[in-house]
């Protein structure tokens, strides 16, 4: 029988591969233990970079820099990546990558909460990547959406929390309950939000692909709260 390890495996084996530097980079974030976008992840962005072709680039979590840098490699010519990160031992490790990779003038670091930056930020953007603290991203959303363009794509990793996600709260683990109800609460409000139309992807650790609509309802008009009709309740 064919396994999902060895569809896995089959797909893996037909990609064509990322540039020596990120290669190399990559290789040093896993023996070091620093969080590394996975391989499905790599490939999903690759392709809705090509697809949507921001100009602007925004994530939130930047670790020591392997996501920006990679999706600067795949984006087209002259888009500007800003991402955040508050953890204070990478980002001097984050900026010295960037160096490395002759990308300090296409990507800009931001240091400090997410939380209190997004607030600040008052530019619009084409696309926006969110791969930070994960019990987080129900916070931050208001903001993000208010900074993503009209049309522009949210992309969120690691959403199923190694398959956790389905399971009821009295099945995790207690120091994970939290997490576990704020990445719920996060994944029903991107498929019942009226301004966004989302896709969730079990890829990887799981993901999600939002598109912000061009009007807040399925027919064009504003939805109380931002809601679609028709909601249920969480399981």
């Amino acid at each position: 029988m064919i396994t999902e390890e060895r569809i896995n495996a089959f797909i893996h084996s037909l990609d064509s591969g990322n540039t020596e530097f990120l290669n190399e980079l990559e290789d040093e974030c896993r023996k070091t233990n620093v969080p590394v976008i996975r391989t499905q992840m790599q490939g999903l962005l690759k392709f809705l970079l090509a697809v949507n072709r921001p100009g602007k680039v925004l994530e939130v979590g930047t670790a020591i820099g392997f996501s920006a840098l990679f999706m600067s490699e795949y984006a087209p010519a002259g888009c500007h990546i800003t991402t955040i990160e508050k953890y204070g031992k990478r980002i001097p490790m984050a900026k010295e990558n960037f160096r490395r990779a002759g990308k300090e003038e296409c990507i800009t670091l931001l240091e400090g909460d997410a939380a209190e930056i997004l607030k600040e930020l008052n530019e619009e953007f084409d696309f926006i990547f969110m791969d930070a603290a994960k019990g987080q991203y129900i916070h931050f959303l208001p903001d993000i959406l208010r900074l993503l363009r009209a049309g522009g794509l949210l992309v969120s990793d690691n959403v199923l929390q190694e398959g956790e996600i389905i399971e009821s709260r009295f099945a995790v683990t207690r120091r994970n309950r939290t997490i576990h109800a704020r990445m719920r609460e996060y994944l029903y409000e991107l498929k019942h939000n009226a301004l966004l139309e989302t896709l969730i992807l079990p890829l990887g650790d799981g993901a999600t692909v939002s598109v912000k609509l061009e009007m807040p309802g399925r027919d064009g008009t504003p939805e109380a709260a931002g809601q679609k009709e028709g909601k249920g309740q969480l399981i």
